[in-house]
């Protein structure tokens, strides 16, 4: 993070811009969206061309529900590393801005890059989130059945059961939204409100 803010500022204002982009991530870290957005607004204006700057302001405009600024930041630090970290954030910003043909283009991009798993898996929730909301429950639903037998699930595999059992519930198949919500409650009881929901479904 350093050598690329000393990249884009000289290595002389670098290690302070480092620093300042550090605070932003603490302040990010601690849900402290609008003290990060403080520092990093300035900080985007030093460095405009580091990656790092532009993908933590995406980020934290994305978790203060400002879709069209935060694509805006996304977009340049695609551009900028190439990277498809952050396909799943830039799908769901288009998702809340009810732009679903933008949605599947980013998740067709995404499917065929084939990148880490973990983010496939949540541009896969996203896909099937904006099925979902535009009343193609079936499909929504298909798109995410695909890991269910799954052993020895990992997180992402769990957040695909929780959204897979969210999207059985709405559809009216309690008995498998029951049975999925177990099975993440049963893997990993600290990280979700599978409780809360399975008492929710009596």
């Amino acid at each position: 993070m350093t050598a690329e803010i000393a990249g884009a500022a000289g290595s002389r204002a670098g290690s302070k811009l480092a620093e300042r982009l550090a605070e932003a991530a603490h302040a990010y870290d601690h849900d402290r969206y609008q003290d990060a957005l403080r520092i990093l607004r300035p900080l985007a204006r030093a460095v405009p061309t580091a990656p790092a700057v532009r993908e933590l302001l995406g980020l934290t405009l994305y978790r203060l529900g400002r879709w069209p600024l935060a694509l805006e930041e996304l977009e340049q630090y695609r551009s900028m590393s190439a990277s498809f970290d952050q396909y799943p954030v830039m799908m769901d910003c288009q998702r809340a801005l009810h732009l679903h043909r933008a949605v599947d283009e980013l998740w067709e991009e995404l499917r065929q890059a084939s990148p880490i798993a973990e983010v496939v898996a949540e541009g896969r929730i996203v896909m099937a989130g904006s099925l979902a909301d535009r009343g193609d429950l079936p499909g929504a639903i298909r798109l995410l059945e695909r890991d269910v037998a799954i052993r020895k699930p990992r997180l992402h595999h769990l957040r695909e059961w929780y959204a897979l059992a969210d999207l059985y519930e709405r559809a009216g198949d309690v008995p498998r939204a029951r049975d999925l919500f177990v099975r993440v409650d049963n893997a990993d009881p600290e990280s979700f409100d599978t409780r809360d929901r399975l008492r929710a479904l009596r």
